[in-house]
């Protein structure tokens, strides 16, 4: 007997790898993409995504065993399929809202081809609702079937990262969530048949699991802002918060985030709005409450503040930044990962020039016509002599071992990520910064203490003088 086919609608850096789990677990597996070249690439047995460990390896074996194929009709692809998994990327306009424009695209093309008892699964990130509410009337009104009884409708958030998938896959319980009972039972059994997790969380609805990636996402934009606020409160105090949060996590409630020049990537900074969404769809407000999601809506607007808190420390140790040559290592939204997606590198390049700086940029896992082409103007090596200052944005592991010593009048070093070796940096005659270090505090401290000393050494003075000039009593 054959096996039954699965197709996975959408294959990006996390399409794909489900595409190869589904076909290592038995599966003949049909991926779909609207780029040809994505598709010609991978039935020629090469793998488009090249950060993740294993992947190129198995996309080659499964494509040659006949396990795994790709095509660009997803339609004709759905009408062969028992499972159906969607992973097409949702975006976010410039007014924070949540774009379904291809997933919408997609559905259509999903129910136009979806047969009855096939299961359709959704794992992108989506707002409160949507599934059931907005995706479940396209797919039944291009397929005339009913949800929850002609075909089978769930869903079930992606929550693996870039460069572990295939280990999230192992590692992290799996979170369902179906339209009714018979879709949740479908879904289940289509996960174990899948995955290495022993755990499948199953959740009330739809709603609700897609609520679970909201709030979890939503909770770690939080902590970092928290964790944002504590470094400013440090260096406002003289204190130095990495010591600090190291102690307080020591308690087992106390879980801390590290601070930072800002939070990049698909999820943490575009997620929250998806949840602030479902809080301004509320009108009802019981009287004597604040509104709905406040604590969120201020972490992102402090999340993506600290570039130009960074840029401000800058000023402080340098002056006037104004024709000063500043590089920014890494335009990567993360350490080791090759994606821009919000990078917080931008929110840095804005504040840098504003400033009047000449901002260059650097990065190993991009080309110089890659840097240039996102924006930025690429570091050349003979300019490290000009370079008065430097912010690490992204901790690449090559920037572990980078060589300062070109850098000859270079000033200032801003650790943004925590990463590198003060003391290797300091040894050059630089300035080594961190975010939360406590250097302003301590400085104007050491202002204040030394105002202090100078308006203690003039009151020693006067009384001095006042005494040599005071006439002497008569007896």
């Amino acid at each position: 007997m054959p096996p039954a086919t699965a197709v996975v609608v959408g294959l990006g850096k996390i399409g794909l790898p489900l595409a190869v789990q589904y076909a290592r677990h038995g599966w003949y597996v049909i991926g779909c993409d609207v780029n040809p070249d994505v598709v010609e690439q991978i039935n020629a047995g090469r793998s488009h995504i090249h950060e993740e460990p294993g992947l190129e390896e198995a996309v080659a074996q499964l494509v040659q065993e006949g396990r795994l194929r790709a095509t660009s009709d997803t339609t004709a692809a759905v009408r062969q399929a028992r499972a159906v998994v969607v992973i097409v990327p949702v975006l976010m306009d410039e007014a924070h809202r949540a774009n379904l424009t291809a997933l919408e695209a997609a559905t259509r093309s999903i129910g136009r081809g979806l047969q009855p008892e096939t299961l359709v699964l959704y794992e992108t990130t989506l707002p409160v609702g949507t599934t059931a509410h907005h995706l479940a009337p396209l797919l039944e009104s291009e397929s005339g079937l009913q949800a929850g009884s002609d075909f089978w409708l769930a869903y079930s958030p992606e929550r693996v990262s870039s460069g572990t998938i295939f280990r999230d896959l192992r590692l992290y319980p799996k979170v369902v969530g179906g339209f009714n009972p018979p879709s949740t039972e479908a879904a289940v059994a289509f996960y174990r048949s899948v995955l290495d997790t022993s755990e499948i969380i199953v959740m009330p609805s739809t709603d609700d699991a897609e609520f679970v990636k909201l709030i979890e996402t939503t909770y770690r934009d939080v902590n970092i802002a928290l964790a944002n606020e504590f470094a400013r409160f440090a260096d406002a105090h003289g204190l130095d918060v990495q010591a600090a949060i190291a102690a307080a996590n020591s308690q087992p409630y106390s879980h801390i985030h590290t601070p930072s020049v800002g939070v990049g990537g698909h999820c943490i900074p575009v997620y929250p709005y998806f949840l602030l969404a479902g809080a301004e769809a509320v009108t009802e407000q019981v009287d004597g409450f604040a509104p709905l999601l406040q604590l969120p809506r201020q972490a992102r607007a402090i999340n993506d503040s600290m570039a130009t808190y960074a840029v401000r420390r800058l000023e402080m140790a340098l002056g006037s930044l104004r024709g000063q040559t500043v590089l920014i290592l890494g335009i990567a939204y993360r350490g080791d990962v090759r994606e821009l997606a919000f990078s917080s590198a931008a929110l840095l390049r804005t504040a840098l020039e504003k400033r009047g700086a000449h901002v260059l940029a650097d990065d190993p896992l991009f080309s110089s016509e890659e840097i240039r082409a996102a924006g930025y103007t690429p570091f050349s090596p003979s300019e490290a002599a000009a370079v008065r200052a430097i912010i690490l944005q992204a901790a690449h592991t090559a920037y572990r071992s980078f060589d300062f010593r070109p850098f000859s009048h270079c000033q200032v070093v801003l650790d943004g990520r925590q990463a590198l070796q003060r003391s290797a940096i300091e040894a050059l005659g630089m300035r080594y910064l961190a975010i939360g270090d406590g250097s302003p505090g301590r400085s104007r401290q050491r202002q204040l203490a030394a105002f202090r000393r100078r308006e203690a050494t003039a009151s020693s003075q006067e009384t001095a003088a006042t005494t040599r000039h005071r006439p002497k009593s008569a007896h």
